[in-house]
């Protein structure tokens, strides 16, 4: 008699659980991480969990973005002035008497000078803020001071060399827009990090720790990569 049911060809594909990315797995263990949305603006001063970070030097293989720091914006508000004021000085040129006795051909290529030099602070101005930034990875703290076009210092400790982390507000304009500078001592070759006047300085202070809990855990359970 033909069986019209037979358990052993019935066969079941086993589910196959997603690979997920280590900025999914961050939410695992960091309440501060679960909170935030991935950042999709490259210009963010708190980017968690970046989704357009674009590689550093010393970058380790594997090695992923959790979180991208810069000076918070509200610190750019003297320079922005400084700006504005550069742009509308050659207003006033004509307020200088001996501007108008210059030929024509001088006069405008001193507006061509002071403009040139308006472009090139606000550009310098620009890149310094843009590419000073304070990362933390699922490996390490780095720190990329970027001095000029043509020179910048990196610096890094990995996270299980931290050993204190401390966050500084101060005054009210701190206070008001949520910025202030968080200190961190490790037992690395550069022993202590600044990351100055970065948004939320509390939560990043919360991160590290939460890191660093993590990062027990994975030695005890030898997980350490």
């Amino acid at each position: 008699m033909t069986d019209v049911f037979d358990a052993s060809k019935d066969h079941v594909k086993p589910l196959v659980e997603k690979k997920r990315s280590p900025l999914e797995m961050v939410d695992d263990y960091s309440e501060v991480m679960r909170r935030e949305k991935c950042s999709k603006n490259p210009f963010d001063a708190f980017a968690p969990k970046p989704l357009m970070i674009y590689s550093f030097d010393s970058q380790l293989d594997g090695e992923n973005v959790l979180l991208l720091l810069r000076k918070h914006p509200i610190t750019q508000i003297m320079k922005l002035l400084t700006i504005m004021v550069m742009l509308v000085v050659p207003l006033f040129f004509s307020q200088i008497s001996f501007y108008y006795l210059m030929a024509e051909n001088f006069q405008t290529a001193i507006l061509l000078l002071w403009y040139l030099i308006t472009v090139g602070y606000s550009l310098e101005s620009f890149l310094t803020w843009f590419y000073n930034v304070y990362i933390i990875t699922d490996e390490r703290i780095i720190d990329i001071d970027f001095l000029s076009l043509i020179y910048k210092n990196v610096s890094a400790a990995k996270i299980d060399k931290v050993e204190d982390i401390t966050a500084v507000t101060s005054g009210v304009a701190q206070s008001i827009f949520d910025y202030g500078t968080v200190h961190i001592q490790t037992a690395a070759e550069k022993s202590e990090f600044e990351f100055e006047d970065v948004p939320h300085p509390n939560r990043v202070t919360q991160f590290l720790n939460e890191m660093l809990v993590e990062e027990e855990k994975e030695k005890i359970e030898g997980r350490v990569k």
